[in-house]
């Protein structure tokens, strides 16, 4: 991918989007590596729907229910291609693709997981590292495949697990890692 002429990245959320809203702050830089073309949703209500129109970004939202799984991704997919997306970005998006979805994306869709993968793959990862007696949690940006959390890190950060956390206090202190790491590692990989 070419780092003259930036490259359009579709953003897929499910709810506020802070990790989108960093990934478009970091577009909007200059000389920045990519343009965010497209937010979309599965959830027409997301509150970062709202916020991405009132960047003057494009946004598409559906809700699968009631047409099912490969309808919805085929609109999904249509919505991206039709935004000229070369690049998928997951942040905060709540469903798993289809293996047909990720096989037609193949290699080009990034998502950023709470957890320093492989560890914790999958939901509850804070109170899973808690629970273990983890001394460190944080964040991995990964390439998606069709398994779980499972594709190659492209990068992690790490924090402490500190005495005493509980798993809104060590969101929180990851969450602010993920907003620094999500767009460093996006920009990496498009330059490639």
């Amino acid at each position: 991918m070419s780092a003259e002429v930036p490259v359009k990245v579709g953003i897929l959320i499910s709810g506020r989007g802070s990790n989108m809203q960093s990934l478009v702050a970091a577009s909007k830089q200059p000389g920045a590596a990519y343009s965010v073309a497209l937010v979309a949703s599965d959830k027409p209500a997301a509150a970062g729907l709202a916020w991405a129109q009132g960047q003057g970004i494009a946004t598409f939202a559906l809700s699968p229910k009631g047409i099912g799984k490969p309808a919805y991704e085929a609109a999904i997919d249509q919505a991206l291609r039709d935004a000229g997306v070369q690049v998928v970005a997951l942040a905060g998006y709540m469903r798993l693709l289809s293996g047909d979805f990720v096989a037609r994306w193949q290699g080009r869709i990034l998502n950023i997981h709470p957890s320093l993968l492989p560890l914790y793959k999958g939901l509850d990862t804070h109170e899973r590292a808690i629970a273990a007696g983890d001394a460190k949690a944080g964040c991995s940006v990964h390439v998606v495949t069709e398994e779980l959390d499972d594709g190659e890190v492209l990068g992690q950060a790490e924090v402490p697990i500190l005495p005493g956390d509980d798993t809104a206090a060590l969101a929180a202190r990851v969450l602010v890692e993920e907003h620094r790491l999500y767009p460093q590692i996006l920009t990496e990989f498009v330059r490639r």
